[in-house]
């Protein structure tokens, strides 16, 4: 079992230095990986970075949930040119560089989404995908 970050993931950032086996890395390029990305044949469980989280992305991989009930004005994140995520994200990251993700869309209160593609899209990231390389 790992922590997976899921798509509420706005590349803040602080979960990174916070693990204590470095296992977490931002995905690049960003129009294709736009979140960070957790290497579970690293990770530890810790919860470290679940702790430190302020966006609620993160979650263990068997508890990332089917049907998330949004509260109301929390940001997902998509691949560039997913349908449905028209709106541009700008932010900070925790040591207030700027954060822009350009394929995003802001949950409406009630509104229930499935945040368990993040799951393969971790595995993904690190068996074909650019963390592939990083290994």
């Amino acid at each position: 079992m790992a922590h997976v970050i899921t798509s509420l993931c706005l590349r803040e950032g602080s979960c990174a230095p916070v693990c204590p086996v470095e296992c977490i890395v931002p995905g690049k390029p960003e129009g294709e990986w736009p979140s960070y990305f957790i290497d579970a044949d690293t990770c530890i469980d810790c919860g470290a970075c679940e702790a430190e989280c302020p966006f609620g992305a993160i979650f263990l991989d068997d508890e990332v949930p089917a049907a998330y009930k949004a509260k109301g004005g929390e940001v997902m994140t998509a691949p560039a040119g997913t349908s449905g995520f028209t709106e541009v994200y700008d932010g900070q990251d925790h040591d207030g560089n700027p954060v822009h993700l350009e394929s995003t869309r802001t949950l409406k209160a009630g509104e229930v989404v499935d945040l368990t593609p993040a799951v393969k899209k971790n595995a993904d990231f690190f068996s074909t995908g650019p963390g592939y390389n990083a290994k």
